[in-house]
């Protein structure tokens, strides 16, 4: 396919107010381009997601999000870089409701002022009572790291959520890649790795992690919205946060290893049983892609 003119990027960092921080993702905002070419134009920019912005009859947008291999069903901090570009490109108002049509369903989102708001599908978990050894030692982390009074936790996407005692476990990890790739090939239930602690970098803080997902060709992901919301969730359910979080704000902090600090605000109404994520971003480049 053919297009009369260049195809425009737009690189973002979201979960961050300063360039090179947060999480990178591309926006095209562009109709009629095909499945096939989006995930070849994925795959050329070799980001965790590049995300896709074209016209819906069932919400203001539709969005599609690719990793350099795969679609995937929800991406948080793509979704938050997209909100700063149609913010920016004057689309859409400083404060104003958007929604946009996904794989995920219809999500609701909102820009206020410098700050970008989505609604999270509120996922199921349950205790992940198999035995684990291999993970953990793929992972990188010790027996003496984990607390037997936090098991580990398996969210209905496959994700599967483990407690650290310590920051600095976390801040050490040196995860076998390849064999978390062929862990999570063998229908086990999990297909990525969060581990978590609430240790953190500051003191103001809530819980610090890191999420591993090689099996979605992201090795490690630098700040993952669609992993902080359900923390939120994981952190009520082990009892390690009042489960009363009715009006109440966590900030969780992730990319602090690999260079990439990242803060991510987390709400989650247990009357309106209703999960947010919400963050800064800032554009760092654009550029056009000829085809």
């Amino acid at each position: 396919m053919e297009f009369e003119n260049p195809i425009q990027l737009h690189l973002i960092d979201a979960f961050t107010s300063e360039a090179f921080g947060g999480n990178s993702a591309v926006i095209i905002h562009q109709d009629d381009l095909p499945i096939n070419l989006m995930q070849l134009i994925a795959k050329e920019m070799n980001l965790p997601e590049t995300a896709f912005l074209f016209s819906s009859d069932k919400a203001d947008y539709s969005l599609k999000w690719f990793t350099p291999t795969i679609e995937v069903e929800l991406c948080g901090h793509a979704t938050i870089a997209s909100l700063h570009y149609l913010s920016e490109q004057g689309f859409i108002s400083k404060n104003s409701a958007v929604t946009f049509d996904t794989l995920s369903g219809v999500l609701d989102c909102r820009v206020d002022d410098d700050k970008y708001f989505m609604k999270l599908p509120v996922p199921k978990f349950r205790k992940y009572e198999a035995d684990i050894q291999d993970v953990i030692e793929a992972i990188g982390l010790k027996a003496s790291d984990l607390d037997t009074n936090f098991p580990p936790i398996l969210q209905n996407n496959g994700n599967l959520f483990i407690y650290s005692k310590s920051l600095d476990s976390i801040k050490n990890l040196k995860p076998n890649f390849s064999e978390l790739l062929k862990l999570s090939n063998q229908n086990r239930g999990f297909t990525e790795f969060t581990v978590f602690s609430t240790e953190t970098v500051d003191e103001e803080n809530d819980a610090h992690l890191r999420f591993f997902a090689p099996f979605y060709g992201i090795n490690e992901d630098p700040v993952t919205g669609s992993v902080n919301g359900p923390l939120l969730l994981v952190l009520r359910m082990l009892g390690i946060i009042d489960a009363d979080t009715e009006n109440k704000q966590f900030t969780f902090e992730q990319g602090d290893s690999i260079g990439r600090k990242g803060r991510v605000t987390v709400t989650y109404s247990p009357d309106k049983d209703e999960l947010m994520i919400a963050g800064n971003a800032v554009t760092v480049m654009r550029g056009e892609l000829f085809l």
